[in-house]
């Protein structure tokens, strides 16, 4: 990012770029900053692809016209798929490109071993947009809010990253609905935070998964009718109580092998605060539990596919085992009634 910016600063490009990543509001910003800089609101020399059906050969063709009554040409190129296969004619034309195109390529995924990820690090620039740390973030609230003639609390802050995550996007849209709701009063508040912010299914997992570790059982049960009230699907919830037992278990064998948090994030490609929330919660659980829920919700994904079992029922059955005072069998059989085998673990 600060490479772009001082490319941007100086006026002097590289002829291509490549922005990837996980975090899609710094990459929509910083390819709508080199468009800023480099295009203006010249549309006669700019132009725009996406999809993962473009042509090469269009791409080339544009890219060999000569820019008209200007120095540079422009060619914006989003969620092309270059990246994941390889184009040999893509990473020829790359390490040959003419002086006066600049290209920029904004994707989701790419594979470093790809020829045009290789053509672009021999004659560009590629960076990796990545989750930001939580320091990170609640410097862009305070900075946002500050524009706007407000302050925030720590507090505040911290229940608001609580409830959107890492999503830049997410917490953008949280802050402008703060902003309108606190109209001309300066300090946002913890109270303006529960008031008008909306939690993400996300966070509602993780606080479910918390409910569950610590045996509260109608708290757990009680966020997952929340869930399904809001509308969302039994099976996407299933999805993320495994991603987050997943997560748990991962932390949990990291933190064994002597990583350190910011280590462990690095490794997971998850924000530092994310990390911090699975090391609480690993310290509720044993590794032979862990491994045995993921199998348990293996085997409830199953019992759906198979008619086994409804998906409300599923997922119901996997909360009720895991959050109850003892430890109770999976029961995918029959006739999705919600019975249960109880076994004392010894």
């Amino acid at each position: 990012m600060k490479i772009i910016n001082e490319h941007i600063k100086s006026d002097e490009y590289k002829n291509v770029y490549l922005i990837y990543g996980d975090e899609p509001y710094l990459k929509k910003q910083y390819r709508d900053k080199l468009k800023a800089a480099i295009a203006g609101d010249d549309t006669m020399n700019y132009t725009y692809y996406e999809g993962e059906k473009l042509s090469v050969r269009d791409i080339i063709d544009m890219g060999n016209t000569l820019p008209f009554f200007a120095e540079r040409r422009l060619i914006v190129i989003q969620d092309s798929g270059f990246f994941k296969s390889s184009n040999e004619q893509l990473a020829d034309y790359i390490r040959n490109i003419p002086d006066y195109l600049i290209i920029v390529f904004v994707e989701n995924e790419v594979d470093k071993r790809n020829k045009v990820f290789k053509a672009v690090n021999e004659v560009g620039y590629a960076t990796e947009m990545k989750p930001q740390t939580t320091s990170v973030l609640e410097k862009w609230i305070v900075g946002l809010l500050k524009a706007e003639g407000k302050v925030i609390s720590k507090d505040a802050a911290d229940l608001l990253l609580n409830k959107t995550g890492a999503s830049m996007d997410l917490i953008k849209g949280e802050l402008d609905k703060l902003i309108s709701y606190c109209a001309d009063r300066q300090e946002v508040t913890a109270v303006d935070v529960e008031a008008v912010c909306t939690t993400q299914t996300v966070s509602r997992i993780f606080d479910m998964i918390a409910a569950i570790a610590s045996k509260k059982q109608q708290q757990a049960l009680s966020l997952y009718y929340d869930l399904l009230t809001l509308k969302e699907p039994p099976m996407r919830i299933l999805y993320l109580i495994v991603r987050q037992f997943n997560g748990i278990l991962q932390v949990k064998e990291e933190l064994a092998a002597g990583k350190s948090s910011g280590e462990i994030a690095r490794i997971m490609g998850v924000a530092p605060f994310i990390v911090g929330k699975y090391v609480s919660q690993a310290k509720n659980f044993k590794t032979s539990q862990l491994e045995e829920a993921l199998v348990d919700c293996a085997e409830a994904e199953e019992a759906v596919k198979t008619g086994r079992l409804n998906e409300k029922m599923a997922v119901e059955l996997i909360i009720v085992k895991y959050s109850g005072k003892s430890s109770r069998s999976f029961c995918p059989e029959g006739d999705g009634s919600g019975q249960q085998h109880t076994e004392r673990r010894g």
